[in-house]
């Protein structure tokens, strides 16, 4: 099988825009306020409060409804990847679909099958990171479950259980987030089977869309200003 060489290049930039934003993303949130540092600190809080609290339902409702939206991903990446393969034995008609669309490349029978197996294999991480994000939630459920009253917020081990139970939920928070980044990226890959400079085009629009929302965005400075005043409220309880 022949690949043209700008068909290997946009393949390079494609990967290297997925796996080198995820990288930077996760050093920088280390330094930098963005989506996943501020709601690390939200989760904090969150768990913190718990402990002191005897009446937990409402907490168990607002994991349920967190999982209810990963399990609508999940399900539908199913049918995603359900119809990906299908066209596993539609390439000809596929192929002439190509064909008919203005500016694309003609279309290489092996290429195109190359092609939806990217789309699989996206996907299929994008199952996995959702499933994972849903265990994770039910490992915070039991956690809280697990969790003493502790109302006066004094005990120090609490303290540091309640520290873990952000972090795991946290971990599930990322999960989630890995999940959704494999969608933005998937339709990124979709230009692929019209034009491999759109393709690299799409990739590198789909890190600037990410970068934006996820440190440069209004969500980010609300929540930013939202923690500031949070910390400094009486009711906070300190660390």
């Amino acid at each position: 099988m022949m690949i043209a060489w700008i068909d290997s290049l946009a393949f390079i930039v494609f990967l290297i825009a997925w796996i080198g934003y995820t990288s930077f993303a996760r050093r920088k949130a280390k330094t930098t306020n963005c989506i996943a540092r501020v709601m690390h600190q939200q989760r904090i809080m969150w768990m913190s409060q718990v402990i002191g609290k005897e009446n937990r339902v409402g907490e168990a409702a607002l994991l349920a409804n967190l999982e209810r939206n990963i399990a609508f991903f999940a399900s539908t990446t199913l049918l995603v990847l359900a119809g990906v393969l299908t066209l596993f034995s539609q390439v000809e008609k596929l192929e002439t679909v190509i064909a008919s669309i203005p500016f694309t490349a003609p279309p290489n029978h092996a290429l195109v099958q190359v092609k939806l197996g990217l789309l699989v294999g996206i996907f299929v991480l994008a199952f996995f990171q959702f499933t994972w994000s849903m265990r994770q939630y039910g490992f915070v459920n039991v956690m809280i479950g697990a969790a003493p009253l502790d109302k006066s917020g004094t005990d120090t081990n609490l303290i540091a259980y309640a520290k873990q139970m952000a972090v795991v939920q946290d971990q599930a928070a990322h999960s989630y987030n890995y999940g959704l980044r494999s969608y933005y990226y998937s339709m990124a890959a979709l230009c692929w089977f019209i034009n491999p400079w759109m393709f690299i085009v799409a990739s590198l629009f789909v890190v600037y869309t990410l970068y934006q929302r996820e440190f440069n965005s209004k969500a980010v400075v609300a929540i930013t200003a939202a923690q500031s005043h949070l910390e400094k409220s009486p009711l906070h309880i300190k660390e």
